[in-house]
């Protein structure tokens, strides 16, 4: 019996997993299943919130009553972090990459609303100083006597990486009662968490998953090193060992498109089909851009040899409509 941390519960779950029937039968391939986290709530939505039920319990342990953490602009992580502060009654300080927008849409707009403290860095500080500058602010606010705890990107460290490893129990359970096998679980990578939260699981629990992710910024390379160092973050909250051969982690890269939270036609092409097709919504971020990935290595023949795939719909829908003069109609 394997032990992990305790969380405070915050999100609707389980959430639930649907057939793709149409689009599934269009490709040809594998049988394409949908796990909607983007339905764990609605200021909540999204995977980020199953991190934070993980991060904020053990905030709340350490007695802190600020949360401090980081993103882009349209950071659905620090959305949910501002959420989840207002509902309990603690103070958010969001450090965004970017400039103030003259007009505040999507997330950064319920940022402002739900009363999170915005605070702007440029992009070259954000790449090389980011927690280095949340732990400054930390500072400030133990200066002012209060206590602050400082969330990593994506809420992707050892304690937020157990949201997702207590997912693929959900997952295992779901298999059970739907009667289905998925052999591969599919997931947009962004910060690496999500996708370490489920590698993990797959190592400890009797599962036989491959866990696949798909790349939305830098490279495969980049994203191994991330896992790896969330993992071993991870094991230090267990009372087991953990090591994760390099080559179990699978990483599909090439559909970084543009570069991070910018599309291309083809991606927003898959967005409005998927909706049309299935009443499912995607982000042009995250889910965007890995659907489209899967969709491409489905007619490669990449996944001829699985019969169940499961991808998991990781929320961003207050991202899509900053988007909205993208799309073509």
């Amino acid at each position: 019996m394997i032990t992990i941390p305790e969380r405070i519960i915050l999100a609707n779950l389980p959430t639930k997993i649907e057939k793709l029937e149409r689009i599934s039968a269009q490709l040809q391939g594998p049988s394409i299943y949908i796990k909607r986290d983007d339905q764990t709530g609605t200021e909540l939505s999204g995977n980020k919130i199953r991190k934070l039920e993980y991060c904020i319990r053990e905030a709340i342990d350490q007695g802190c009553d600020t949360l401090i953490t980081c993103g882009g602009i349209q950071s659905n992580h620090c959305r949910a972090t501002a959420a989840v502060a207002a509902k309990l009654g603690l103070k958010a300080i969001v450090v965004l990459r970017g400039h103030d927008p003259d007009t505040y849409e999507g997330n950064l707009l319920l940022d402002h609303l739900l009363g999170a403290e915005v605070r702007w860095i440029s992009s070259e500080d954000y790449r090389d100083h980011r927690m280095d500058i949340m732990h400054t602010i930390a500072d400030e606010v133990s200066a002012k006597g209060q206590q602050a705890y400082v969330i990593p990107e994506g809420a992707s460290s050892g304690i937020g990486a157990f949201g997702y490893f207590s997912a693929l129990q959900e997952i295992v359970q779901q298999e059970q009662e739907l009667g289905i096998s998925f052999d591969a679980v599919i997931v947009a990578v962004g910060s690496g968490g999500t996708h370490g939260g489920l590698l993990l699981a797959q190592q400890l629990l009797p599962t036989s998953h491959r866990i696949i992710g798909i790349n939305v910024c830098d490279d495969e390379d980049y994203f191994i090193k991330a896992i790896t160092t969330v993992i071993e973050e991870s094991a230090h909250y267990l009372d087991q060992s953990v090591t994760i051969p390099t080559e179990a982690i699978e990483i599909i890269d090439g559909y970084v498109g543009k570069g991070y939270a910018q599309s291309q036609p083809q991606e927003l092409q898959c967005i409005k089909d998927l909706a049309s097709l299935e009443g499912v919504i995607l982000d042009p971020v995250y889910t965007g851009k890995a659907f489209y990935g899967l969709v491409e290595e489905i007619r490669k023949g990449t996944f001829q040899d699985l019969q169940n795939i499961l991808f998991i719909h990781t929320g961003g829908l207050y991202g899509l409509f900053p988007h909205s003069n993208s799309f073509e109609f």
